[in-house]
């Protein structure tokens, strides 16, 4: 099945900018910031474990969906498109993981905001520090344009006020929730959004194959600098837009969802880049600003379909959530991620890894091209 893309006629913008390392601009005291957030995080993890026996994510711990697909690049892409890994067309394997963002396995009545971590097989090319030795690329998104705090430091105030609430009984989660997603309902109806009571519990409860899955943070594209997003584009997908998802009495009613959709379907999405073109309304350093779409639109550079396949099993499980690590630092050197919360995930996603392979005994591994998960 293919998918022509949906995306609107391109505008005639300004040229993107160029990249140098003059971009970001460090704080003086960001690396105590930067251990201070991955303790937090390991925290949690370790919390969880005390509790289940069992190491997992600091973040993003349940899954949803544990797929393999195919990653084409499109071809005769604009030069300022055509860069690192979409420098020509080309495909290759890749693994997607679908998740929410709390790190205690809840009930999937606790509405929480969704992730979408890729990880693109046999790459080559000049690696990130780090990551020699490896040939995949990942990008890791969520459901929502921009990043809820503008920097490490303030994202480390929110993710204390998360880490208090691990392990806090399910039944009052619940509750808070149902609460979270009425409040949340009333700021859209007078035309706003709140980041923060989606990241408590007040998510919409929608179908998770609807969603539109954003880089939210800047990564280097080649010579220039982007922000990347994933687009369902396939009807199958566009039609789950919005869609309600009855989860009452349903612990894993988005994984029952997602498994049922793919027992029958495929799926495609276009992978986007939004490239930067202005430096006052396009910051690297804030990921909380969205960067306005009149002055760059999101421009397709590639195409992900994934096939009909068992969607999530417990022994896929075990593969693709205790063996497989993703983060924005396993990749090509051209896509660098950029910013204090990119700097920032560095330490933390490799501090969390180590912890889940040190409590698991399994070792996390970087699959070749010819990888396939079990089940």
């Amino acid at each position: 099945m293919s998918a022509a893309s949906t995306q609107p006629t391109p505008r005639r913008t300004a040229s993107p900018l160029a990249f140098t390392p003059s971009v970001e601009n460090p704080g003086p005291d960001e690396a105590q910031v930067f251990n201070d957030l991955a303790e937090t995080m390991l925290s949690i993890s370790a919390k969880t474990f005390e509790d289940s026996g069992h190491a997992s994510r600091s973040v993003h711990a349940k899954s949803h969906g544990l797929l393999i697909g195919r990653l084409d690049v499109l071809d005769d892409l604009p030069a300022e498109l055509a860069q690192g890994l979409f420098a020509k067309a080309e495909s290759y394997p890749a693994i997607l993981r679908l998740s929410t963002t709390p790190g205690d396995i809840l009930p999937d009545s606790v509405s929480t905001p969704r992730g979408l971590a890729v990880k693109v097989l046999g790459v080559s090319g000049e690696r990130l520090p780090g990551s020699e030795g490896e040939a995949t690329q990942d990008f890791v998104m969520a459901n929502a344009p921009a990043f809820s705090a503008p920097d490490a430091r303030q994202f480390l105030s929110t993710l204390k006020l998360l880490a208090a609430t691990t392990d806090r009984a399910e039944t009052a989660k619940k509750v808070l929730s149902a609460g979270l997603r009425v409040a949340e309902r009333v700021v859209e109806a007078f035309g706003g959004e709140s980041a923060t009571l989606k990241t408590l519990g007040g998510h919409p409860e929608t179908h998770i194959l609807g969603e539109t899955f954003y880089s939210q943070a800047a990564l280097r594209h080649g010579a220039h600098i982007a922000k990347l997003s994933i687009v369902p584009v396939s009807p199958n997908l566009t039609a789950l837009a919005d869609a309600p998802l009855d989860l009452n009495g349903k612990p894993n009613g988005i994984r029952e969802a997602v498994t049922e959709f793919f027992r029958d379907h495929e799926a495609v999405w276009e992978l986007r880049a939004q490239l930067r073109t202005d430096e006052e309304r396009m910051p690297v350093e804030d990921a909380s600003v969205v960067w306005p779409e009149d002055l760059s639109p999101y421009r397709t550079i590639a195409r992900i379909t994934v096939p009909p396949q068992t969607a999530w099993s417990e022994e896929r499980s075990r593969a693709g959530d205790d063996r497989l690590s993703f983060s924005p630092w396993h990749g090509l050197a051209a896509h660098r991620p950029l910013g204090s919360i990119m700097r920032a995930r560095r330490l933390a996603y490799d501090r969390s890894a180590e912890f889940r392979m040190e409590r698991n005994g399994c070792p996390m591994h970087e699959p070749a091209a010819g990888y396939r998960l079990p089940g």
